[in-house]
């Protein structure tokens, strides 16, 4: 999980208000329900000593939600009277009930589970004039510009004459001309907007023409898509499969994004467990343990952590200070945690900080994501990381590592 959206968070000093809210209610009294239900996780909130303004705010944001399927719940978080960040859920949180928390740290660890956690999709839909292009990740979807190519001329036609196979010619070339322009700006588009994944959706002549032209390394990220119409094609377009075709391609990309979540978090466990045993160089290339993960956490060592929700390690108490560097296990280590007064929070939520103050990554690890050689159990107590460099030391010249 990319927590680059979580950013707002960490600019601000708590103490923070989560609140994890279902809002699947359909009956005819939802409305009624949705307000009892806001006003329960005010109350929570206040016994648990949030102050009255960041209450009154919460209940406000609570019961404004749309209700509905889809999303089937929102987080939302709060500090000093105002909602800072409310974002959507894939998933209710269980047990009917909202998830509240008051404490030091925004409680992030939810949603791991409860939000879209894939990776980010760009999804390319490709016809002979060019490409329109949309982005698809845990804020849902927004528009990443077009391509045009050249227009004229486009089509064949059904002829033998000459001056006509010199035009399918023609069009031959302005099919092989706007592949590659297509292919180009995907190429600078891909590096800029950081997605993971590419899905190509339109023909199939037209997928082919512009998969063939991508470079290595991006086509390996690629999926092409059965389905799907230009973006920009309204929902009662020209198409009568334009409808249906969205709702397809939408189901496909999903699956493009939680096939490629799966295989990175299998080959993540791979390298963790062979980075637990030293190197000839005698460095270890991954940590577990809380104390292990506090120390390379305030080192800015972690390139991505692990995540096993059912790990025990998960609520173990840490220590933090103002800043996500400011970490340690216990209250005495003031050298960790600066001139300010320490809170206590839990350390999954104090990791998640951490991490993502320094652009790393967040894997949840699931009992059943562990490939086959892999122990289901790792990592050991449900907290570990792969480290940007071995343990023992930065490598030469310094740097962070890859």
């Amino acid at each position: 999980m990319e927590l680059g959206f979580l950013g707002p968070l960490f600019e601000r000093q708590g103490p923070w208000a989560s609140v994890y809210f279902d809002t699947t209610t359909a009956s005819e009294d939802a409305a009624a329900r949705q307000k009892l239900g806001a006003k329960s996780a005010s109350e929570q909130l206040k016994d648990e000593g949030a102050d009255d303004a960041t209450c009154r705010a919460v209940y406000d944001r609570l019961v404004s939600l749309p209700r509905g399927q889809e999303p089937p719940g929102h987080a939302v978080f709060a500090t000093h009277g105002e909602v800072v960040l409310e974002t959507e859920l894939t998933l209710p949180p269980p047990g009917g009930g909202p998830l509240v928390a008051w404490q030091a740290l925004p409680r992030m660890g939810p949603l791991l589970e409860l939000a879209d956690s894939d990776p980010l999709c760009l999804v390319a839909y490709i016809d002979r004039k060019g490409a329109e292009f949309e982005l698809k990740g845990p804020l849902g979807t927004e528009t990443a510009g077009r391509v045009t190519g050249s227009d004229w001329p486009v089509h064949r036609t059904p002829t033998g004459d000459w001056s006509e196979r010199h035009f399918q010619t023609a069009v031959e070339n302005t099919w092989e001309q706007n592949a590659a322009e297509i292919a180009e700006d995907l190429r600078v588009r891909w590096e800029k907007c950081g997605a993971e994944v590419l899905v190509l959706a339109g023909d199939a002549r037209e997928r082919n023409a512009v998969h063939d032209r991508l470079p290595p390394d991006l086509r390996e990220r690629t999926v092409q898509a059965e389905h799907g119409v230009r973006a920009d094609a309204a929902a009662e377009g020209p198409a009568t499969n334009t409808a249906g075709g969205r709702r397809l391609l939408a189901e496909e990309v999903a699956h493009a994004r939680s096939d490629y979540a799966r295989q990175r978090v299998a080959k993540a466990l791979e390298r963790f467990q062979a980075g637990r045993a030293p190197g000839e160089d005698g460095g270890i290339d991954a940590a577990e343990g809380v104390p292990a993960l506090v120390e390379a956490a305030r080192e800015h060592r972690i390139g991505v952590l692990l995540v096993r929700p059912s790990g025990a390690d998960l609520r173990r108490e840490v220590w933090v200070g103002g800043e996500p560097g400011q970490v340690a296990v216990r209250r005495s280590e003031t050298q960790y945690l600066g001139a300010t007064e320490p809170s206590s929070a839990r350390a999954d939520d104090a990791l998640m900080r951490s991490v993502a103050a320094t652009g790393a990554d967040v894997l949840c690890v699931r009992d059943s994501a562990a490939p086959e050689g892999v122990p289901p159990d790792l990592p050991d107590g449900g907290l570990g990381a792969l480290l940007r460099w071995p343990h023992g030391g930065a490598p030469e010249g310094g740097g962070a590592g890859g």
